[in-house]
């Protein structure tokens, strides 16, 4: 029952939500102008500690950070006190599994010149380019995605990764930077 409510809730806050949302604890959402943030059927959002044992240090985050950016969540996607924070875009495709306090972000939030640094707001300041993780990619625990980042699909990054670059599909990538340790034979 509570997580039609936060579906409800999350519909009134203009999120874009297909049927069979669950809901553990209540995420926090930033919708800007013009932006869209969706969610596809059966996706499963974990806010709170008590449903997932790995320990989620905050809850789930869905941020547009400028008007007209999107962030679209595929079918059968879970998250576990991830936050995805978009500027222009950030797909995340069907049947992933995003592991505790991963951090998914297709801009680098400040500028690198000196100047303004703090408060810059300038999008082309700020290096903007869109991320895409396939279907059914598994980003363990504290995992990093920076901008401009594509994960093909079946690819499994290790927890505590930091991918700076591209993955290809069917892989198993570590570290940081993360690199392909090797391909998964049985996908």
């Amino acid at each position: 029952m509570l997580s039609l409510c936060r579906a409800a809730s999350l519909r009134l806050k203009g999120v874009k939500v297909k049927p069979g949302l669950v809901t553990y604890g209540s995420p926090i959402v930033n919708l800007t102008k013009g932006g869209l943030i969706s969610l596809g059927e059966n996706c499963v959002l974990c806010s709170s500690s008590r449903a997932n044992f790995a320990g989620v240090n905050h809850p789930v985050i869905l941020a547009l950070l400028r008007p007209g950016a999107t962030l679209e969540i595929g079918d059968d996607t879970g998250i576990s006190g991830g936050s995805f924070c978009a500027a222009r875009s950030v797909k995340i495709g069907k049947g992933c599994l995003i592991g505790a306090n991963a951090l998914v972000t297709d801009c680098d939030f400040h500028a690198l010149k000196p100047e303004g640094r703090r408060h810059n707001s300038n999008p082309e300041d700020v290096g903007c380019e869109p991320v895409v993780i396939e279907d059914n990619v598994w980003l363990g625990a504290n995992v990093t995605v920076l901008k401009g980042v594509r994960i093909g699909r079946d690819t499994v990054v290790a927890a505590g990764s930091v991918v700076t670059k591209s993955l290809p599909e069917g892989v198993l990538a570590a570290g940081a930077p993360a690199k392909v340790i090797r391909e998964l034979k049985e996908r």
